[in-house]
């Protein structure tokens, strides 16, 4: 029965810092979100399944009934499905790691090459940063050594061959948890063991060169898989274009960081807006958004304080399912929080990642609205930044 179809040592793992700024970075987030369900929260973390992963075990039962029956497809679709467990446990590992230097892991998704954990803050302190990273493999390969000890030792190398249905479930378990932790050690950021470069080049080179050296070389690594995957693996070729637009997207975020380190809020705000008042219905907003510009109109007080924040997408959604005449302050984010005018915009950035905000007001001395701190507002400022360094 060899040949037949199963997961292969490709699962990879890739920590990723949730709610990256750029454009490109954002579609690819909200691209994996809208096709993942939700199955489960475990302390704070919500474990998704993306839809292609149904389809992977959908291929896997098809693939083994077509050469050995129903019994042939269970086997099957018993180890994929214990396989996938066993990358679940190793997306917790990075997820206790991180859990224990103060960061919070939003969500899991298992994807069919394997489990994204998306944290909120990776840290930039390169031996914390190193031991998130090494937590996920040190998990798949305590399992592997587990499983091994349960066999009575390693096995001899036929025995070991995952892809091999005939080989005893426990043997092919080990062996994939094996290659799953080696594997996820290739220096090919943003995966586990290009986060441990990363840290390590951090420590003498500085965080940000630190990562965008260690791009580059995930990004070479990705087209080096990609040239293998030409020679009988295809599932190759979808695990290097994942590492090489995760490699750059994480580059594009230390460009970021790089700018926007050392400027208040007020460098990154937008002050020419159009607002709302609590008493507006969504008509009011519609008139807004097709005469503006702007995509985030914020809810204001009498008082002209921040009260919320309405998103094109929350607008158009809400006019859809309940009506032009339904109040804005029904369908607004209250939860947007209001900086001073000095506050680093650094920590306006941080914490649109960690709560996936639309936006961050900035308030005067007497507390009212002044600006409006976005993820396009601070593209906008790191684009001109760069436009004008090539003039320096």
């Amino acid at each position: 029965m060899r040949g037949n179809p199963a997961v292969g040592p490709l699962s990879l793992s890739i920590l990723r810092q949730t709610g990256g700024q750029g454009a490109c970075s954002r579609h690819r987030r909200s691209t994996v979100m809208n096709w993942s369900i939700p199955i489960g929260c475990v302390k704070g973390t919500m474990i998704r399944i993306h839809a292609t992963f149904l389809l992977l075990l959908l291929w896997i039962g098809a693939a083994h009934f077509a050469q050995g029956g129903w019994a042939a497809a269970i086997r099957g679709l018993v180890f994929t499905t214990l396989l996938f467990l066993c990358i679940l446990l190793h997306e917790f590992g990075h997820v206790l790691a991180a859990r224990r230097y103060g960061g919070r892991t939003t969500d899991i998704t298992l994807l069919p090459i394997g489990g994204m954990a998306n944290l909120e803050l990776v840290p930039e302190n390169p031996a914390q940063e190193m031991a998130v990273a090494l937590a996920g493999p040190a998990v798949s390969l305590l399992i592997s050594a587990f499983l091994f000890v349960l066999l009575g030792g390693f096995r001899p190398v036929q025995d070991l061959e995952f892809q091999n249905p005939g080989v005893d479930l426990l043997a092919r378990l080990a062996s994939a948890n094996l290659a799953l932790g080696l594997f996820n050690l290739l220096p090919a950021f943003p995966m586990d063991g290009g986060r441990v470069l990363r840290a390590a080049l951090a420590r003498r080179l500085g965080h940000s060169r630190g990562t965008r050296i260690a791009a580059a070389v995930g990004q070479a690594v990705a087209v080096a898989l990609a040239l293998l995957g030409l020679f009988g693996n295809p599932l190759l070729i979808l695990v290097a274009l994942f590492v090489y637009l995760g490699a750059a997207a994480e580059a594009e975020d230390a460009i970021i960081q790089d700018a926007v380190r050392g400027h208040p809020v007020s460098d990154g705000m937008i002050i020419h807006f159009e607002s709302l008042s609590p008493g507006s219905a969504l008509e009011d907003a519609a008139q807004c958004l097709m005469h503006t510009a702007q995509r985030a109109f914020p809810v204001v007080d009498g008082a002209g304080r921040l009260t919320g924040v309405l998103t094109r997408d929350d607008m158009i959604r809400a006019l859809r399912e309940r009506g032009s005449g339904t109040p804005v302050v029904a369908v607004m984010r209250s939860d947007i929080p209001v900086l001073d005018r000095c506050q680093a915009l650094g920590e306006a950035l941080q914490l649109m990642r960690g709560k996936h905000l639309p936006a961050v007001g900035v308030r005067d001395d007497q507390g009212a609205l002044v600006g409006l701190v976005t993820p396009d507002t601070v593209g906008d400022m790191v684009m001109v930044q760069a436009a004008r360094a090539k003039h320096v």
